[in-house]
């Protein structure tokens, strides 16, 4: 063993969690080691190579916005863009793009190879070194031993990796590749609890063996959306995905074969996602289903390989090539890689501080799927904020928690740390209490400011973002201050629009409120500026629905008032007179840092919280009569 070098941050792996890690650690200053298991896989997209969707999307927006890299990333590795969800308010908006993934890892490898402050550098780590409860390095399987402020676990699906494919089990990670298989002792020796999960991949198949005619088609949208707020507007190439379906005969395959699925043979020992699962799963869970539709995506624009969205499965090769063949369009198509499950150790989230700090290591870090999440918005969302919390305790700053009330990522990160999982986490709308103040298009005018205070965001994104705020204020002010009166000339103008005429005077604002009216049609009859898309798009939701954002941000005013009111970090739960027993176990366990965490945990009843508070207003005049 022989000292390799110092570093304040360490990250292990360079999945998307870790990419967004180090990245964010270095840019903010500290002198960071990125490593990998193999130079080649960095942000490799072992399932879907395409980013964003409902709720993904928003993560997304939300890295960008803070000063990541994965939307940056992915509006250049793009080769099909669509907005989902149109159909529904602002709120459940979502970006997804599908990306050439060769294209993705080139991109960020080339970013994080030319990133000062970073080194990267193709390592297995076998141990970590902890003294007194403080991480104080790595240790590799060639000898290297690396000193470090902090380190972040950043392992994705390779601890104790295990590939599933049928009967045929062995250790490995995503698409063949090595896994860490001495870590996980190292931290269970530390006294960090893992959980067993598992996910899966679906078959990669030929697009010269596929007929797409028997199917249709999903073209990609012509107005050119892009993840990151300050990306280039250039239109981009679209290609096409496809849709098709199973049938009953794919599905009776599938049952005559479960007997051989790894999932029902008691071969898979680890819990697979809920809202993700293999299609044998679906066939047993949903018998009364007659079809399932699938997708059939590009991975890339120079390579044949095309990615079955929905068929994730671990049944053996063969019948992996019977079923496939039952769909439309299907019926000659050849394997280029069969689908597989894989077996991965993680970390129980709970142990976690809202920084995702350990509880009781400091300066250890761990963020993406070792913290039991699915998906590379997640991770990477994870990532950043491990990345920026590393960076912020190196330099004795106190950490960057981001409420449930203020980012998608706060949704998540509260999730995990306050009620943990059982299943691998997959971020939802639905999760967010504040969706219509949580929206993607307005990321940035709810972060950026926060990563330009910590140090993230630089002078050409900060400007950038200036500019739009301001023109938005600015525009809002003049449809406010610009009065239109009930005139012959105005009530025409307002038949040309199909509207009701006026019956007093009212500004532009009010007039915008109206459903039929919107900028454009407004600034075709009256005299208003031309405006940027993403600065109209602003100024509109926030004329028509500016009575539920309010409505919302009373809510928030709410809750922040419990989010404020802070638990001291050694309060002894068992001697609170009054709390229910689950109560103060959940509670000695969590640890919440706030009133507001504690009454999201499971078994903390409204009962329990009011305790909470008396005992912190005792505790207030105790200090004010001291």
């Amino acid at each position: 063993m022989f000292m390799a070098g110092n570093f304040d941050v360490i990250v292990i792996g360079a999945g998307h969690a870790g990419c967004e890690a180090a990245l964010a650690a270095a840019r903010m200053g500290c002198k960071t080691l990125l490593a990998t298991l193999n130079m080649d896989n960095i942000a490799m997209m072992p399932c879907n190579p395409a980013v964003g969707g409902p709720a993904k999307g928003h993560l997304v927006r939300e890295i960008d916005a803070l000063g990541g890299q994965m939307g940056l990333n992915t509006d250049k590795a793009c080769i099909q863009i669509r907005m989902l969800n149109t159909g529904k308010g602002p709120a459940v908006h979502a970006l997804r793009a599908q990306t050439d993934k060769k294209i993705y890892q080139s991109l960020m490898k080339e970013t994080l190879e030319n990133q000062q402050k970073l080194v990267v550098k193709q390592l297995l780590i076998e141990r970590l070194v902890i003294n007194d409860g403080q991480v104080c390095g790595i240790e590799t399987e060639n000898g290297e031993n690396y000193n470090a402020k902090t380190v972040i676990l950043a392992t994705g699906t390779y601890l104790r990796g295990r590939i599933i494919l049928g009967e045929l089990s062995y250790e490995g990670g995503p698409n063949g590749q090595r896994a860490a298989m001495n870590l996980s002792d190292s931290l269970i020796k530390n006294g960090i609890s893992l959980m067993r999960f598992k996910t899966g991949t679906p078959a990669r198949v030929d697009r010269n063996t596929v007929d797409f005619n028997k199917m249709r088609i999903q073209p990609g949208d012509e107005q050119n959306h892009k993840f990151s707020f300050i990306s280039d507007s250039d239109r981009r190439e679209q290609i096409p995905c496809w849709l098709t379906y199973t049938n009953i005969q794919t599905h009776q395959i599938i049952r005559d074969n479960l007997y051989r699925a790894p999932l029902y043979m008691g071969i898979i020992e680890g819990t697979g996602p809920r809202y993700c699962p293999s299609i044998e799963d679906k066939v047993v869970r949903f018998a009364e289903k007659e079809n399932h539709q699938l997708f059939v995506e590009p991975e890339g624009l120079n390579t044949t390989e095309m990615y079955v969205q929905g068929m994730s499965t671990s049944l053996p090769v063969e019948v992996q090539y019977a079923f496939l063949r039952t769909i439309p369009g299907l019926e000659q198509v050849e394997i280029m890689r069969p689908g597989y499950a894989i077996e991965y150790d993680c970390v129980d989230p709970l142990q976690l501080k809202p920084t995702l700090e350990f509880k009781n290591i400091t300066g250890l870090f761990s963020a993406g799927q070792a913290n039991g999440t699915s998906g590379y918005e997640e991770a990477a969302a994870q990532g950043l904020m491990a990345g920026i919390n590393a960076a912020l305790l190196v330099k004795n700053k106190p950490g960057l928690i981001l409420g449930r009330s203020e980012a998608y990522i706060g949704v998540l990160i509260d999730d995990l740390v306050t009620k943990g999982t059982t299943e691998p986490y997959r971020m939802m709308t639905s999760r967010a209490e504040y969706r219509l103040v949580l929206r993607q298009d307005n990321a940035d005018l709810r972060l950026t400011e926060k990563g330009r205070t910590i140090g993230l965001v630089d002078d050409y994104r900060y400007n950038r973002f200036i500019n739009k705020k301001e023109a938005i204020e600015s525009i809002l002010k003049l449809l406010a201050d610009t009065s239109v009166n009930p005139t012959p000339d105005n009530q025409a103008k307002m038949r040309a629009m199909n509207s009701a005429e006026l019956r007093t005077g009212c500004s532009l604002f009010d007039l915008m409120r109206r459903t039929e009216i919107n900028y454009t049609l407004l600034s075709s009859y009256f005299e208003l500026p031309d405006i940027p898309d993403e600065v109209r798009e602003q100024v509109e939701i926030t004329i028509k629905y500016e009575g539920y954002i309010q409505k919302q941000l009373l809510e928030v005013e709410r809750a922040v008032k419990l989010e404020a009111k802070l638990l001291p970090v050694n309060i002894d739960y068992d001697q609170l007179n009054g709390l229910a027993l689950e109560a103060r176990q959940k509670l000695g366990k969590i640890r919440p840092v706030s009133v507001g965490q504690a009454a999201r945990i499971s078994g903390v009843s409204p009962a329990d919280i009011s305790i909470l508070l008396v005992y912190l207003e005792q505790q207030r005049r105790m200090e004010t009569e001291k």
